[in-house]
């Protein structure tokens, strides 16, 4: 259902984006902060002058793409095969329009194929090869593989991590519509198999948007987050107590006691109020309202 056929009025634009749930990056704190910041400034760039929460999502989270300091697009961490594998999904929550990707390797903005495979609406979820035709097939361009991969990350492979940066990253935005969008993108894990694809690709457990509700953007361990539907979850918890902080926070108690795995999340309802909560020793959030003249970034 449409926000007009719901007869909202006007609403007070609202983005809120996560850079990751993990270890503590220590001295890179600032780092993280900046590359929030730019991404908050990208998507309400786009909500300030009226547009789309698609398109404030989509700039976001393209921001935290380009970004090497993210676990996402450009810099994101590497297979066992020394190759990057991206993950992303995108949904509008007014007709429930979805579209995601997964083992992408030769695309530097895997959101925006996802938002592709949206619009076409034939399919939800393209990954691959089968994603990379359909890139080529609608003029997308490719990129080298090779230029997503950055020195850190071979260092990162080599140690298996021994000092895990900010992860995946995501935005959910309500607009002056009432229409409420999310978006996830990731490299996915650390030294994962080729081919494995996590929860960031699979709508209902990484992203999720429903109008009437709110929108959901997750991270963490993506086995464990498919195994609990963590992001359609966290808006039944909403339904049920009303409150954003505290659907979120019970949705990463579930995360952990049944999905028997670590992470967050962000989750910003149909009223505009935000939440988020996370089980990991550190996790990096922004959100930004006219209300707040500038925007927040916690971390």
């Amino acid at each position: 259902m449409t926000a007009a056929a719901r007869g909202a009025g006007a609403r007070v634009p609202v983005l809120i984006v996560h850079g990751g749930a993990g270890a503590d990056p220590g001295d890179e704190r600032a780092g993280v902060r900046e590359g929030l910041g730019t991404a908050l400034a990208r998507g309400w760039q786009v909500l300030a002058r009226g547009g789309p929460a698609l398109d404030a999502v989509e700039a976001a989270v393209r921001a935290l793409e380009d970004d090497p300091r993210f676990n996402a697009g450009r810099g994101a961490v590497l297979t066992t095969a020394g190759t990057v594998e991206l993950d992303a999904s995108i949904m509008e929550g007014d007709r429930l329009r979805c579209g995601a990707v997964a083992a992408v390797s030769r695309v530097a903005n895997p959101v925006t194929l996802a938002r592709r495979v949206l619009e076409e609406g034939r399919h939800v979820l393209l990954v691959a090869e089968g994603a990379h035709a359909f890139a080529r097939e609608i003029g997308l361009p490719e990129c080298d593989p090779a230029t997503l991969v950055t020195a850190r990350q071979r260092e990162r492979l080599a140690r298996r991590g021994a000092d895990a940066p900010a992860g995946t990253v995501g935005a959910v935005a309500l607009d002056r519509h009432g229409t409420i969008a999310a978006a996830t993108s990731t490299g996915g894990t650390l030294g994962k198999r080729p081919g494995r694809v996590g929860d960031a690709a699979v709508i209902g457990a990484g992203t999720y948007a429903d109008s009437t509700l709110g929108g959901v953007s997750c991270t963490g361990e993506g086995e464990a987050i498919i195994r609990v539907v963590l992001a359609r979850r966290a808006l039944d918890y909403l339904r049920e107590a009303g409150d954003p902080t505290y659907a979120a926070r019970v949705a990463v108690d579930l995360l952990v006691e049944e999905g028997g795995g670590q992470g967050g999340l962000v989750l910003l309802d149909w009223r505009g109020r935000v939440g988020w909560a996370h089980s990991t020793p550190f996790m990096a959030v922004g959100w930004m309202a006219p209300a707040l003249g500038e925007p927040r970034v916690t971390c």
